[in-house]
C-alpha cells in the first residue's frame, strides 16, 4: 500500500467509454505547472494526435514553460504551453515542440495507440 506523496500526484486518465489510465503528475519535475493541473482537475478534451506517436488534449490552462525539454520517452505526460495541451507520449519522440515534462503513464500505454480523433479524455484525481 503506497502512501501519500506531495511531490507525486496520483490521477486517471479515462478515454470514456473505453478505458481507465493511471498516471502520475510529479510535482518535482514542474511545480508550478503541475500544481495548476492539479487545482484545475477535473480536465476534459476531445483526443487529438501530434503525429503517431503523441496522444493530447487542449486546455484552457495557461501555465507558461517551466523545466521545458524536447525529447521524450514512452510514458512520458508533457505540457505544451502554446496550446494548454496535455500531451500523452505513446512512443519515443522528439516533436520539435518545446514542452513542459509532469508525469508518466503507469499502464496501458499502448491503449492510447487506439485512441480515435473525437474520443473524450478525462482527467482527474483518483479518490478512494
Amino acid at each position: 500500500m503506497s502512501s501519500p506523496s506531495v511531490s507525486r500526484k496520483q490521477i486517471i486518465l479515462e478515454i470514456k467509454g473505453k478505458i481507465k489510465i493511471h498516471c502520475d503528475l510529479k510535482r518535482h519535475l514542474s511545480p508550478r505547472t503541475v500544481g495548476t493541473i492539479m487545482r484545475s482537475l477535473p480536465l476534459e478534451g476531445h483526443a487529438h494526435f501530434l503525429g503517431k506517436n503523441i496522444a493530447y488534449f487542449e486546455t484552457a490552462l495557461d501555465s507558461g514553460i517551466e523545466r521545458s525539454t524536447k525529447e521524450f520517452k514512452k510514458g512520458d505526460i508533457a505540457f505544451l504551453s502554446s496550446t494548454g495541451s496535455i500531451c500523452f507520449f505513446v512512443d519515443d519522440a522528439s516533436p520539435g515542440k518545446i514542452m513542459t515534462p509532469i508525469g508518466k503513464i503507469l499502464e496501458n500505454i499502448d491503449a492510447l495507440k487506439d485512441v480515435k480523433s473525437g474520443d473524450v479524455f478525462c482527467l482527474y484525481e483518483e479518490t478512494a
